[in-house]
């Protein structure tokens, strides 16, 4: 068909500025960033674990404590004592902690990531659903059209008795289906801008994009696997995972040292008195048995952990590589092909010139509509695909 030879032609001459449209998709997808409200509550969530964190890093309150004891079979006066303590841990271990609860909160913004990726890639895969329903829409919409024109055609011939009654129901039935046709296509259409509005948190998507770029090639597996071992938010989750597991190990070990306790005692009877400095040390016998083993135990659960999903990942990656490479190769093939083949619209022209009866003609015209859709539906899995493989650069 002619404009599928256009369309190649321009995907070949805008190869490298062929993402232009894409543009437009991610200014849609960072409005939506902004505006969502899972990811606003997450952030709220962030910050609240963050200062919780923080917190668990503080001394203890300090102690204050009196004795005045009037009472008593004694000839002195009213013996008097107070003391005011602050009992901490050692200071190796806020050290230690601090640097666990650092990252800690890079485990949350690595989670915070995650989770964007997958609102937006939900997203970004809506907008490709309702940008290739707005092309369908397009290409329906002309066929209806055309069916209206056959079904005035054929009513004037049945009038005047050149046409049977089965060629009217016929070329009737046709025209009512491509109603339908549109009609489901316009409800499919309002469901995914509703769905897009809930993502966007009530508000409406506004310009959203009529037309996608062209497939393209998107690099070798190996080369775009190592783009997403560095960028992808599941890859840093696992590491942030496993880097906070053995800060952990390490705060354990120091927590085995003794806690220290300073305050200052006054004690005073009958006009003497005595005050000074009090120091004390806990011997760490029971509290942190066994919490070491259970530290290391949990890192290597962590090593384990990330290199059987990153290697579950990578299976899942290259199969998705796979499908795309040779959807692409089936793709480019049938794109050819179809350059070859006669349009609707010369197929519609011929009828109208009377090359063709109307059964000869709604046989061939519903040949080059199923390969024409065919085609079009090998580009949008192709976008869906395309967008899977390079989640991570959202």
């Amino acid at each position: 068909m002619n404009k599928y030879i256009v369309s190649a032609i321009c995907g070949c001459l805008f190869f490298v500025s062929g993402f232009s449209q894409d543009k437009n998709i991610e200014e849609l997808l960072n409005e939506i960033e902004q505006n969502n409200t899972e990811l606003k509550s997450y952030q709220s969530f962030i910050e609240s674990q963050q200062l919780e964190n923080k917190s668990s890093n503080n001394l203890p309150d300090p102690q204050l404590s009196g004795y005045y004891l009037p009472f008593g079979d004694n000839t002195t006066d009213a013996y008097t004592e107070y003391e005011i303590a602050q009992s901490f841990e050692f200071p190796a271990v806020y050290t230690a902690r601090g640097k666990w609860n650092d990252l800690k909160s890079e485990q949350l913004q690595t989670a915070y990531a995650k989770k964007r990726q997958e609102v937006l890639l939900n997203a970004k895969q809506l907008l490709i659903e309702l940008t290739f329903l707005h092309k369908q829409k397009v290409i329906e919409t002309k066929r209806r059209t055309q069916s209206k024109q056959v079904f005035d055609q054929i009513q004037k011939l049945f009038d005047a008795e050149q046409v049977g009654i089965l060629d009217l129901n016929k070329a009737k039935i046709a025209w009512i289906q491509e109603q339908f046709v549109v009609e489901q296509i316009e409800s499919e259409i309002q469901i995914l801008l509703t769905k897009l509005k809930t993502l966007n948190g009530g508000n409406v998507i506004d310009g959203v994009p009529t037309g996608n770029a062209l497939p393209i090639k998107v690099g070798t597996v190996e080369s775009l696997w190592q783009e997403k071992l560095a960028s992808d938010p599941l890859i840093r989750e696992l590491e942030a995972n496993e880097a906070s597991s053995f800060q952990k190990v390490k705060l354990e070990k120091t927590k085995t040292l003794p806690n220290l306790l300073l305050g200052y005692n006054y004690q005073g009877v009958s006009g003497n008195n005595f005050s000074g400095f009090y120091g004390g040390i806990s011997i760490p016998l029971w509290n942190s048995k066994n919490k070491v083993k259970a530290a290391e135990a949990d890192y290597a659960f962590q090593q384990s952990n990330t290199e059987v999903a990153t290697s579950l990942l990578y299976a899942e990656f290259q199969e998705t590589y796979n499908r795309y490479e040779l959807m692409l190769t089936k793709y480019n093939e049938y794109q050819t092909t179809m350059g070859n083949l006669n349009s609707e619209q010369l197929l519609f022209k011929a009828y109208m010139l009377g090359e063709y009866s109307f059964m000869e003609y709604y046989v061939e015209l519903q040949f080059y509509r199923n390969a024409s859709d065919k085609m079009l539906q090998m580009e949008k899995e192709l976008q869906l695909l395309q967008a899977q493989l390079l989640k991570h650069q959202l």
